[in-house]
């Protein structure tokens, strides 16, 4: 038949969904539903309780809810910005952020300043070494050629996070 596809268009689609909700609007989740989803964000890696709230927020609406759900998990240890923090800490040290970058970022992350000195404290990180891995990689063993390199050596440290008490030796200042 001249005019007719085998195949289903995007409009032939959202006509039938349409079509199945008979006109009103999706129906509401139940706590099981917000539970479930939480569940499965926290299974793949942890989440602040920031994060976890923001991303349920895109698919949930009843705000109380998502409260309730989330404030079980707290309750049941499931979810816990202190654990959060000490492998969020751990996991940017090992990436060669300074401890200023990493407050930062645990900050958007939701954290309390609690959170990030405890963090901080139980990860007893040792700062000096890592600016020396960190330049190391980025730039060898040798001492900067001149003026320019110097600065660029510094301003990556500073943007990596890392306070000047923490490469200036290595630098040569």
């Amino acid at each position: 038949m001249p005019g007719t596809s085998f195949f289903m268009t995007d409009h032939d689609t959202n006509q039938s969904k349409k079509n199945s909700l008979d006109g009103q609007e999706a129906p509401t989740s139940s706590t099981a539903d917000i539970r479930l989803a939480a569940m499965n964000l926290l299974a793949r890696r942890e989440h602040s309780l920031g994060e976890l709230r923001k991303k349920l927020r895109r698919r949930f609406t009843d705000e109380q809810q998502l409260e309730t759900q989330l404030q079980k998990l707290v309750v049941e240890k499931l979810q816990s910005d202190e654990r959060f923090a000490e492998s969020f800490a751990r996991m940017r040290a090992v990436r060669g952020y300074g401890p200023a970058r990493v407050r930062q970022d645990m900050r958007e992350k939701g954290l309390s300043d609690v959170d990030i000195a405890r963090a901080f404290e139980v990860a007893e990180l040792d700062w000096n070494a890592l600016a020396a891995q960190v330049l190391h990689k980025k730039f060898g063993a040798g001492p900067p050629a001149d003026l320019k390199e110097k600065a660029k050596r510094i301003r990556f440290m500073q943007y990596r996070g890392f306070a000047a008490d923490h490469y200036q030796q290595l630098i040569g200042e």
